[in-house]
């Protein structure tokens, strides 16, 4: 009987000590438990330390430097000329509406019915003057403010960007020789420039890009004939409907100077070049221009033949010098070491922006090299557009940030478009190839996102209309001067004969 005692006595205290004291039990519980909290606070930390550098990196720097008690300018309206990195200034208007969730005034298509001047029902969600509160409006148009104010608030500011015409023909020549008939039939830009009357037909469609096509961008009789006078009526005539215009051969200058009028952060105004054909020579070299360091023959052109293309483009020249004078004026007005300072700190807030976004230390590349297809400008003329590609192994908010800055313009128009249109078009729809406009030409992309020259027309979006080839041909054979000059600035009342 004892023994079965001390026998019953050993199995409980075996049975406590394969249980164990609670105490114990508690102690592993709790080990557990701060294991698992410190895997999960470590998930969020790394997730909080990747949005910290995110901000770090597009905002403890990018305020640059302060602007005093100015408001930022949320209505902006920005005339997008031809071939004068206009969409590289475009890029940074839909980067500051997107992050902002402003409204864009966007086309049906991809430009508000270029090339007949802008009409206010071109833009779409457009019911009447005013109905609705439109922020951002760039895409190409030919300008006509008294249909722009009837879709752009009474403060909007408006600002254009304009260049040297030889440049800006050579550029033109490159992108629209398959387009503009007076280009296609001469051999060469050269030989353009010699006789251009033997190739310019001004009835022939899309021979507007071939002779001063900043006149015509902004509304006025590019076939006009010259003369002092005409010439500085039309500049009167964009200093009242403008507050500031742009330089492209002073791109980071320019930025500056916008930055300022329009109250923006420096984050906002800092670019990567799109739509370029070649990166320029090193060398204090201030933006990734459009103009080959070593031109093509088709683009060769002697001093002479410069001469000419200035003669033939008299009154772009005539704007470009007048515009160019009033901008170094703005500049002395602003302060030349100021300028210095704050161009120096531009370009370093690039750099730092391209080492952290871009592949390849951030140079341009050929578009067929980029890998994302969605990214991939597309390609029209004589030489190859170039794109970028992304850092690999960017976080999620970086990369998103790093995108908007080198997307391309067509896909970027589709983005917003589908944001502020979520219902306008049918998933049905978007197995059927859009056409992609470039000026007055369609490019065709198929499927597989490789981008091909369709049939040429007028018009935007899927193709010009018998309306607008017929209203084309009528407008061809007007004076237009009233497009613009009837908008003046105070009201659009005044009207040059």
């Amino acid at each position: 009987m004892a023994f079965k005692r001390r026998a019953r006595r050993m199995r409980l205290g075996l049975g406590r000590y394969r249980v164990g004291p609670m105490w114990l039990w508690k102690a592993l519980l709790v080990f557990v438990a701060i294991a698992f909290a410190g895997q999960l606070l470590g998930v969020i930390f790394n997730k909080s330390l990747q949005q910290d550098r995110s901000r770090s990196l597009f905002s403890s720097d990018g305020q640059g430097p302060p602007l005093g008690s100015c408001r930022p300018h949320s209505h902006v309206m920005f005339l997008k000329t031809h071939k004068t990195a206009s969409s590289t200034v475009l890029n940074m208007l839909y980067r500051y509406g997107e992050e902002r969730d402003l409204f864009f005034a966007l086309p049906l298509g991809y430009q508000f019915g270029y090339p007949l001047p802008f009409n206010a029902h071109r833009v779409k969600g457009y019911r009447g003057p005013h109905v609705a509160e439109f922020s951002i409006m760039g895409n190409h148009m030919r300008f006509n403010k008294p249909e722009v104010e009837k879709v752009m608030p009474v403060d909007t500011f408006y600002f254009s960007i304009m260049r040297d015409p030889v440049a800006l023909a050579e550029s033109s020549y490159a992108y629209y020789k398959a387009v503009a008939p007076a280009f296609k039939k001469a051999k060469g830009l050269g030989d353009f420039a010699d006789n251009p009357r033997k190739y310019y037909d001004p009835r022939l469609r899309n021979n507007h890009y071939a002779r001063n096509l900043l006149w015509f961008d902004f509304g006025m009789d590019h076939n006009a004939n010259f003369s002092t006078t005409l010439a500085r009526r039309g500049e009167v005539a964009v200093r009242r409907a403008f507050k500031l215009i742009l330089v492209s051969e002073h791109f980071d200058q320019s930025m500056v100077l916008l930055r300022h009028a329009l109250c923006w952060p420096l984050d906002a105004i800092v670019s990567f070049s799109l739509n370029a054909r070649q990166q320029k020579p090193s060398g204090g070299s201030s933006w990734v221009g459009k103009v080959a360091a070593a031109q093509p023959p088709a683009l060769a052109l002697t001093d002479d033949q410069r001469l000419k293309l200035r003669e033939w483009n008299a009154l772009d020249w005539h704007l470009y010098q007048a515009f160019n004078r009033s901008f170094w004026n703005e500049v002395d007005r602003f302060g030349r070491i100021r300028m210095d300072q704050e161009v120096a700190l531009l370009r370093t807030r690039r750099d730092v922006l391209a080492r952290a976004c871009l592949r390849d230390g951030g140079r341009p590349v050929e578009a067929s090299r980029i890998r994302d297809k969605t990214i991939r400008p597309f390609q029209s003329g004589l030489v190859k557009i170039l794109g970028y590609e992304l850092q690999p192994g960017l976080d999620n908010a970086t990369h998103q940030s790093c995108l908007r800055m080198i997307r391309p313009e067509i896909q970027y128009k589709d983005l917003l478009d589908a944001r502020q249109f979520p219902r306008a078009a049918p998933q049905a729809a978007q197995a059927q190839a859009p056409a992609i406009p470039a000026g007055g030409a369609y490019l065709r992309k198929d499927p597989s996102s490789q981008l091909r020259t369709g049939e040429l027309g007028v018009g935007e979006g899927g193709g010009g209309t018998g309306e607008d080839r017929s209203r084309l041909s009528r407008s061809n054979n007007i004076n237009n001067n009233q497009t613009l000059l009837r908008g003046g600035g105070g009201g659009g009342k005044g009207k040059i004969k």
